[in-house]
Formats: structure tokens, sequence, C-alpha cells
């Protein structure tokens, strides 16, 4: 009942009617009815979407994370991966995030910009699980990803996926990297340029507000690309749960092996502790209600 007395006193203080509201989350993409509005304010039921929630914030007018704090899943306190900047913001929020946090913006815009990202923002992203795998020559060879997500409204078709993969020597510099093991969706538009890969997966099927959908893929690597010293995965919106793995080759084993933290490109590493390398040649790092921020697996040779 916080979150229902919370959202009440926000609607009274908008002087907006239930049907204003659902009028302009319409005009961002997201599908909530009158009635479910209503059965929020009375707490008959909660939202299950956080970015619906911080939509709701944005619309009433409320400082982030006046709703969305008193959701069922709350950033764990104190964690690293909950310090990064609350919320999902609007687009060009989100834009500004995206740039915060990968080495040449003006490309991730272009590259990105060529693709159909109308329903990422009705996308929220329940699960992400990566295994990458390293040679014998400390060359990295291949990233598996899976991942869940849940409409936050109506008419989702695709999710876009953006990776950083070592650019070709010739001179356009292109990513020779192979999207491979789709299970689930099936490639749309690749583009690929100065050593990022971006490219649409589309769903199995048209997605209503509340549904979800999974998404499997592979990246083969080139086989002549540099020795890898990390593995890091960028985070523009939250992520309710996150697993690296990195799979080292049983005849080079690194010394050591952390977990890192940055809340931008620029920002320096934070490391969060040594990470045990197992019989199985691997590390790993878990993390639960990621927002925003670069999270991922470094390690020493020597």
């Amino acid at each position: 009942m916080e979150f229902a007395g919370a959202l009440r006193q926000a609607i009274r203080g908008s002087g907006l009617t239930l049907e204003r509201i659902r009028h302009r989350l319409a005009c961002r993409g997201v599908s909530v009815s009158v009635a479910t509005l209503s059965y929020w304010q009375r707490g008959r039921s909660r939202p299950r979407s956080r970015p619906v929630v911080a939509a709701l914030e944005e619309i009433l007018q409320v400082p982030a994370g006046t709703l969305t704090g008193l959701l069922d899943d709350p950033p764990g306190p104190g964690s690293a991966a909950g310090r990064g900047a609350a919320g999902w913001g609007d687009r060009a929020d989100r834009a500004r995030a995206a740039a915060d946090l990968w080495p040449d913006p003006e490309l991730y815009a272009r590259v990105v910009g060529q693709l159909d990202r109308s329903a990422d923002h009705r996308l929220e992203r329940l699960s992400a699980h990566d295994v990458y795998r390293l040679d014998a020559a400390r060359r990295p060879r291949s990233l598996s990803v899976r991942e869940v997500l849940r409409a936050g409204g109506d008419d989702a078709d695709r999710v876009v996926c953006v990776h950083a993969v070592a650019p070709a020597a010739d001179a356009d510099g292109a990513p020779r990297a192979t999207l491979t093991g789709l299970r689930y969706c099936r490639a749309g538009r690749i583009r690929a340029e100065g050593g990022l890969m971006a490219f649409e997966l589309v769903l199995d099927r048209v997605l209503s507000a509340g549904d979800t959908a999974v998404v499997e893929y592979e990246l083969v690597l080139p086989a002549d690309g540099p020795p890898a010293a990390d593995y890091r995965r960028r985070f523009a919106r939250p992520v309710r749960d996150y697993l690296s793995v990195v799979q080292f080759h049983q005849e080079m084993i690194p010394a050591r092996c952390y977990g890192f933290f940055q809340e931008s490109r620029d920002a320096p590493r934070e490391r969060l502790g040594e990470l045990w390398i197992g019989a199985s040649g691997s590390a790993h790092i878990a993390a639960g209600a990621v927002r925003r921020g670069v999270l991922g697996v470094e390690w020493e040779w020597d």
C-alpha cells in the first residue's frame, strides 16, 4: 500500500485525470488502461514494469525514485551496480547514457541510428547472461548471450544489441565477427563499423504489455584478434539480473581475476573483489538490479 499511497498523492498533486495520464503514457509508447491505473492507486494490484513507473514519475513531475523506489525489487543499497543513475529516463536521457559508455559516441550514434529502436523503450531487461570464451593464445573466440525481456507496452517486436568487436586490419575497419546460434528470434539488419557491431533481433511474436520473450545468440570472433585482458558489458538501461562468465582455455589460465565497475567510460575502475577461477577454468561475476554503467571481469596473466 506504500506504493499506492505515493501514487495517489502524485496524481492529486499533478491535477491530471487518469485518462490524461493514460494518454500521455500512450504518447510515449506505453499502453496502460485507466482501470489498471485505478487499481494501482487503490492498491488492488502493482505494476510489474519499472520503465512504466519511471515514465509515470516524469508525467506526474515527481523526483526520480519517488515511485520506482517503492517497487518490490529496488536496487540493493550500496551495491556497485546500483550506484549508477536511477531510472530509464526519456529518449534524450537514454542517448546521453549511451554516449557516456561507449569510447566513440559519434560512431555509436551513427551505427545504431541505422537500426529500428522504436520498441527499445518498451522492453524491460529482466536478465542477461554472457559467456565469453578465450583460446590458448589469450584471444577471444566467441561470446554467447541469453537475454530475457518483458514488454512494458504493446507492439514490441524487436530488440537492438550492440557489441564492441575487434576491427579487421584492413582499411574499412569493419568487424569480422559472425552472428550465429540464434534461438527464439531471427536476425534483422546488421551494421558494423570501426570496431562496433549492432544488429536487430526480431522476436518470435509481437509482444503486448506484460509479455515476455527470450533471445539467444552467439558472436564468433576473429581468430587473429588481439589478446584480451578483460570483458565488459555496458548498461545504458537497467537489468534485473546479470551474469558474466569468462571461460579461459585449459592451457592458458590467468594468475588472478577480478570483477570491476565503472560509472562511465572515463570513470576510474572500481574493483569489486577477486574472482575464483575454478577447476573448469572459468570465473564469473553475478549482480542483481544493475542500473547504468560498465560491469566486467578483468584478469592478470602474470
